[in-house]
């Protein structure tokens, strides 16, 4: 168990035998009970984990990510997060995963306001919304992701329609370069 300072709950963390932190993998599927018992020793050390000694130290933990909000993070995403002890802490433009009374997310941190957070998605096809810090349990900053087996790179909504226009502009550009270049001669 970690006693963090300014805070009210226990923070119950597994070791091996010689001292070495694991890192618990909440499961989407535990998400919901992960609300219940994050401050439950018995619940953490059912969690499965991992280690990744070069993390070196701190408290991590694994959340699995859902949905196409963040990319490249895309279903199946195991994100690992490192504690934040402090609002204070949080750095605008870095993400970080805010478990609140209401599930968790994986967002960008954009502002610190009176009574919310204002986050966002890397996705602009999401728009940016404020969590009441009423609602947050905890937060964890982003320092690593295991992508699935079978990823591929994720491309935003219209991105080949885009590359198209661009094509098309090129095409256009070099066109009327050429026949600047006829009529000069």
């Amino acid at each position: 168990m970690v006693n963090l300072p300014g805070n009210k709950i226990l923070l119950p963390v597994v070791v091996d035998t010689e001292g070495n932190k694991y890192i618990e993998i909440v499961p989407q599927k535990a998400s919901m009970g992960y609300l219940n018992g994050f401050s439950d020793p018995e619940y953490i050390e059912s969690l499965p984990r991992i280690q990744l000694p070069f993390l070196g130290h701190g408290i991590f933990r694994g959340f699995m990510a859902d949905g196409d909000s963040m990319p490249p993070f895309a279903d199946g995403t195991c994100v690992i997060g490192e504690y934040v002890e402090q609002l204070d802490d949080l750095k605008k433009g870095k993400e970080y995963m805010f478990i609140t009374s209401e599930g968790y997310t994986f967002k960008t941190f954009v502002k610190r306001n009176k009574d919310t957070l204002t986050v966002a998605a890397d996705n602009t096809f999401y728009n940016p919304y404020d969590i009441p810090l009423t609602n947050i349990v905890q937060i964890w900053r982003y320092v690593r992701g295991i992508l699935p087996q079978d990823y591929k790179p994720y491309y935003l909504p219209g991105h080949e329609k885009l590359k198209h226009l661009v094509d098309e502009a090129k095409r256009s550009i070099s066109n009327l370069e050429n026949g600047i270049l006829k009529f000069n001669s």
